[in-house]
Order: C-alpha cells, then sequence, then structure tokens
C-alpha cells in the first residue's frame, strides 16, 4: 500500500471512531435527560399537600375529627385543617348554597345525598364509619330509666334531635320500631345540642350517639337500648366539587379512611362500616 493511500485509511479510521464516540455521548446525553424528565413528572404527579382544608362535619365526628385533624397538619407541616360542625341537614344546605369547603362528612346518606345530588361532590361519597343511638341519662341515672319505653314516662323531661337530623332521624326509627309515641320537651338541632340539655340538667335524659355520651365522660350516663340496632346510621364522606385545597383535602379523607384513622374512630365509639 503507498504511503498516502496508507495516510487516508488512518484519517477515515480516525473520523469514524470520533463520530462514534459522538454518538454514544449523545445517546448517554439524551437517555440522562429522559431520565430525569421521567422523575421530574413522577415527582410532579403526587403534590405535596398544602393550605388550608375546610371540613363541613357532622357534630358528633368533633373530640376524633378535632384530633384526626391536629394529626394531619403534624404530618404535613404547612397544612391547616379548619372545621365546620354542625347538624348535616345545615350544614348539607350551607354547601349547596355555595359555602366554600373541601370535604364534608355527613351523619347518613340523606342529607349526603343533598349534596351529591346538587352536583357539589367531585367524587361518589364512601361510608366511613356507623354509629348507634344511646340515651343520655343524669349522672347516677337518678330516673332509673332502662329502657327506650321508659322515656315516655309522665314527668320525665325528654330530649331529642329534630326529626330532620340524622340523630332525631334514627331516634325516630327506633321508636317507631318499638310502636313508641314520645312528645319531647324539645327538639334540638343537632346531637351536641341534646346531650347538652342533660349535661346542664335542663333535661332528664336525650337520645343521642353511643361516641356523645362517651365523649361526655361523667358528666352524662349512658343507657343502651336493643331497638338502636335498627337505626344504625352510616356516615358518607366526599371530596367537594371545586374545593379550593383538593389535593390536601384528599390526604385527609385518606386519613380518615387508613388503619390509623379508623382507630382514632373506633376509640371514639364509633362502627367500622
Amino acid at each position: 500500500m503507498t504511503r498516502p493511500a496508507r495516510r487516508m485509511l488512518q484519517i477515515t479510521g480516525a473520523s469514524v471512531a470520533a463520530l462514534l464516540a459522538l454518538s454514544a455521548c449523545s445517546s448517554s446525553s439524551d437517555s440522562s435527560d429522559a431520565s430525569g424528565s421521567s422523575a421530574t413528572s413522577s415527582g410532579s404527579s403526587s403534590p405535596k399537600p398544602s393550605g388550608t382544608v375546610t371540613v363541613f362535619a357532622a357534630a358528633s365526628l368533633k373530640e376524633s375529627f378535632t384530633a384526626l385533624g391536629k394529626q394531619f397538619e403534624k404530618e404535613h407541616p404547612g397544612t391547616e385543617v379548619s372545621f365546620n360542625f354542625g347538624g348535616s341537614d345545615s350544614l348539607a344546605a350551607s354547601i349547596t348554597g355555595g359555602a366554600p369547603a373541601d370535604v364534608f362528612a355527613a351523619a347518613s346518606p340523606k342529607t349526603m345525598k343533598i349534596v351529591s345530588d346538587a352536583g357539589d361532590t367531585a367524587a361518589a361519597p364512601t361510608t366511613f364509619v356507623r354509629n348507634q343511638l344511646e340515651i343520655a341519662t343524669l349522672p347516677g341515672n337518678p330516673d332509673k330509666i332502662a329502657s327506650l319505653k321508659d322515656l315516655t314516662r309522665s314527668g320525665l323531661k325528654v330530649v331529642l334531635c329534630d326529626k330532620t337530623v340524622p340523630c332525631g332521624a334514627a331516634a325516630q326509627k327506633a321508636l317507631k320500631a318499638s310502636n313508641l309515641t314520645l312528645t319531647p320537651a324539645s327538639y334540638e338541632q343537632d346531637v351536641k345540642s341534646a346531650l347538652t340539655k342533660v349535661e346542664l340538667k335542663e333535661a332528664d335524659a336525650a337520645v343521642v350517639y353511643k361516641t356523645d355520651v362517651k365523649a361526655a365522660g361523667d358528666k352524662v350516663q349512658g343507657v343502651e337500648f336493643p331497638e338502636s340496632a335498627k337505626a344504625v346510621n352510616d356516615y358518607p364522606i366526599a371530596l367537594l366539587k371545586n374545593a379550593p385545597s383538593a389535593e390536601a383535602a384528599k390526604a385527609f379523607i385518606d386519613l380518615v379512611k387508613s388503619a390509623e384513622g379508623q382507630e382514632v374512630l373506633t376509640e371514639a365509639g364509633f362502627l367500622k362500616p
């Protein structure tokens, strides 16, 4: 082979090697970019919960949800959980009326349906706990109340939740199942108001939830009655449409339904769904 030909072959070989090296670097760079892009995309698919989560919840959930709210804030620094507790029917009316909220936890499917039928839920509601009625009497049960029928005795001042709220509807169902008629001293707008009447000794007894009797401690005494098994309330929870803090709201709902959240609710006296 002539010297010029050999020289040309060396130059060509070097050029090919350089091109191969450049191609490998380019491929590696593209792969790295794609990997970085994928990681960024994956990281952005689960935003970190932030902001204020506004929860409208049935009055009977006050103690347990307050505890879960504090737990949520601790697990997600930078978040805040704001609660509006009350009668489920009033809360539903506020939501359908345009009140800004992220989560609704109702004491009955009927009141949740008011909100979902209005198109104000972002997803189908799910039942997360159940609750059963109990009679709350004065400490020591001085009137010796032992059954639902005893509440119909003359001279007893008994308080019920309003028929439009879940605890009141459940009480009416239990009375009907027992073929009993009861005219209360007053109808209260939520279960906490009914219980307060007994705590303040303004009533001799009230038909409330087991969870409320437990939360009241020694301020009242609970009396179970078998008819309550025929009037157990399911509690649904749902993310609301146009929730201002949707991601944080979803995370709060996840906590409520988690094993950790269920433990808090069970300790408060709620039944598992």
